[in-house]
């Protein structure tokens, strides 16, 4: 009776690991497959695809759109938000008719099916990458600077991706980068830095009088901000000297003013 008792206690043991063996296979993962990277230009049509199986009838999928929170894409047969109006599904693929820069992020495919196992799941992962261009740039031009001081000008785009380089243009012309290739009639004392956008003089000279301009430009495209005009002049010695002079009289007068009014008393308290 013991060893019947064994036998059959073994029996169970062996059915329990069979069953427990077939419900892992029924819900296994495939494993995952090589991370894609796709580019698309804003307002362009890009295809986010999914690279599984061919789709049958039983099939079942699901789009993800991954970060802080996981939003669905496609869910139930059907795109979701406002995916509806700009997207369409070509098998397991999406085609985006007008990608936006707020849909750069990273998806997740996926995709179940029955199998001879049980239900097989797998998953593939797409990262979108939208390039925009470059904005009209902001630029900052004063309108007049006094020569030999440091004048700085600046320009700045907030829209491009990936962010953009700048190149400063005086009176239509490119300034070089490096100034001492340029003509030797203009200043070579200025200094251009093509990722901040800054152009800054060291002493700025009446030779810089013109019109400026920025241009932002990334691989997407450029923009530019308008023409703006600066104005350097030489410091008036003589107009400060002259101005001296009309103080240092006025403030003579005053106290030859006030000298005369206490001799005559008028200063004097009855």
């Amino acid at each position: 009776m013991a060893r019947g008792s064994s036998h059959r206690l073994l029996l169970l043991l062996l059915r329990y690991l069979v069953v427990a063996l077939g419900y892992h296979k029924a819900y296994g993962l495939s494993a995952p497959k090589d991370h894609q990277v796709v580019t698309a230009i804003e307002y362009q049509e890009v295809i986010l695809a999914c690279k599984t199986p061919k789709k049958t009838i039983s099939s079942r999928l699901e789009w993800k759109k991954l970060g802080r929170s996981v939003s669905f894409v496609y869910y139930q047969q059907a795109l979701q938000g406002d995916f509806k109006d700009r997207a369409e599904m070509i098998d397991f693929s999406i085609r985006i008719k007008n990608v936006t820069r707020s849909d750069a992020g990273k998806y997740r495919c996926e995709v179940s099916a029955p199998s001879e196992q049980g239900q097989n799941l797998e998953e593939d992962t797409v990262t979108l990458e939208v390039l925009v261009a470059p904005a009209v740039p902001s630029c900052e031009v004063p309108t007049s600077a006094l020569s030999g001081t440091v004048v700085e000008l600046r320009c700045q785009d907030k829209e491009g991706i990936p962010a953009p380089e700048y190149t400063w243009f005086k009176d239509g012309n490119r300034l070089l980068g490096n100034p001492k290739l340029g003509s030797q009639s203009s200043n070579s004392s200025y200094t251009m830095n093509t990722k901040s956008g800054t152009l800054q003089f060291n002493t700025v000279s009446k030779l810089d009088s013109g019109e400026y301009f920025c241009e932002a430009q990334n691989s997407v495209g450029y923009s530019r901000c308008p023409g703006k005009r600066m104005q350097v002049d030489d410091l008036n010695i003589s107009g400060i000297i002259a101005a001296v002079v009309v103080v240092a009289l006025v403030i003579s007068v005053c106290g030859l003013g006030v000298c005369y009014a206490q001799r005559k008393g008028y200063f004097s308290s009855k």
